[in-house]
């Protein structure tokens, strides 16, 4: 049984939502953000990096950076740049990319089910990026980035979410990279209770994509109990800010790797290497995987495809995944990158950015890349279902959603 249920959304004021809302904050670098912030004063991102109102050498942990993001959005609330609810409701977030369309539902969910694992990770979370965001929600008393669930179809739902869509949207506009955002509020009591009876009869969600974000928000809803001894569990910091998409409209680009080096192997060397665990052939195209156990490589101007062979593929749900047999196979044992969380002769290339990406790099500071094929949805929960952990840099989701649109006070 999964709970979700409504709350009083502070919203973008009518024809501000396009101007507030923002890509989410672990999006950009440092510089990045900078940049894209100057001499915009209604962007989320301000709130959500907050740092950037601050000298460039300026301490981006420290308490008064935090403080400005609520003193930022007091100002907004003050000026009529947001709005509040004065009932709780759930509302509609429909995100189209490239003519495919994905709905979610955004509510609220609980703390409870996250630490009962009725809420499923497939990602471990780093201590040091949990600390920012739980400074960050602590001081801000209120959630700004939704995290993004995932659920198992159910047609009851669907229909309800299909029926509010029927209706007139509260925003509809394109954000500056080309993606469709529209937002329904659901007021009928009637839908809001189905679709919150529909998720009782859920057995699990799963975490798709921010982890960090819900474990600090899940933290931050601990630390205020035990503030709060008396404590109901209704109180709002017992949920945190969702939103729901079942599986059948979600897309999971691939998460490619690049190499500095070939550990001092010559290219010869290194393919002889691969030749043990896979076919080795030349692609007269730039190659993007189309078939479980097929891996694009490039390296001095030559793509080639990489076929696993049987005997080194894997039930195991983890060490089945593509992402793994790369690691285990290759990354590892020929290129000594036995952790690819902290090796600095490694990085990943989010596949929306495409092979062209992935060419640039290696003829910048890397040797040798990697197009994967995309890990699937179905991949995630069996993953999650059995208690398991991806490797790091597993999926890639889009489109993403943006910060500002939706926020939860408590």
């Amino acid at each position: 049984m999964s709970r979700i249920k409504g709350f009083k959304a502070v919203r973008p004021a009518e024809g501000l939502c396009e101007k507030i809302a923002a890509l989410p904050y672990d999006v950009y670098d440092r510089k990045e953000a900078r940049e894209k912030v100057k001499g915009d004063d209604l962007t989320f991102l301000r709130l959500d990096r907050p740092e950037t109102q601050f000298p460039e050498d300026y301490d981006m942990y420290a308490p008064e950076v935090y403080e400005k993001a609520r003193e930022m959005f007091n100002e907004m609330q003050a000026k009529g740049q947001y709005i509040s609810d004065t009932d709780e409701k759930l509302y509609i977030y429909e995100l189209c990319m490239d003519g495919r369309y994905q709905t979610g539902i955004v509510a609220v969910a609980s703390i409870d089910d996250y630490l009962n694992n009725v809420i499923k990770k497939h990602e471990n979370t780093r201590a040091d990026k949990e600390q920012d965001r739980i400074n960050h929600v602590y001081t801000m008393r209120a959630q700004t980035g939704p995290i993004f669930l995932a659920y198992r179809d159910r047609d009851d739902i669907n229909k309800l979410v299909a029926e509010v869509k029927t209706q007139s949207p509260v925003y509809d506009f394109v954000s500056d990279d080309g993606i469709g955002h529209r937002v329904w509020v659901v007021e009928d009591e009637k839908m809001i209770s189905g679709i919150v009876k529909g998720f009782e009869e859920t057995e699990s969600i799963y975490i798709a994509d921010g982890h960090h974000r819900a474990a600090s928000a899940v933290k931050v809803g601990q630390k205020m109990r035990a503030e709060n001894p008396g404590y109901t569990g209704e109180e709002e910091f017992n949920f945190f800010l969702s939103v729901l998409f079942p599986e059948s409209q979600l897309c999971i680009l691939p998460y490619n790797r690049v190499v500095r080096d070939l550990n001092g192997l010559t290219e010869e060397e290194f393919i002889e290497a691969i030749k043990k665990v896979a076919d080795v052939e030349i692609s007269d195209i730039p190659l993007s995987p189309e078939d479980k156990g097929t891996i694009g490589m490039f390296m001095d101007d030559v793509w080639y495809r990489l076929t696993i062979h049987d005997d080194i593929k894997n039930d195991d749900p983890v060490k089945g995944l593509d992402v793994s047999l790369l690691q285990d196979h290759i990354l590892e044992p020929v290129l000594g990158i036995s952790d690819p969380r902290i090796d600095k002769r490694i990085a990943f290339i989010g596949g929306i950015r495409g092979l062209g990406e992935l060419e640039r790099r290696c003829k910048t500071d890397m040797k040798v890349a990697f197009s994967m094929y995309p890990t699937s949805i179905e991949e995630l929960f069996n993953v999650a279902d059995a208690g398991l952990l991806m490797p790091p840099k597993s999926t890639w989701f889009e489109p993403k959603l943006r910060s500002g649109i939706f926020i939860h006070e408590f």
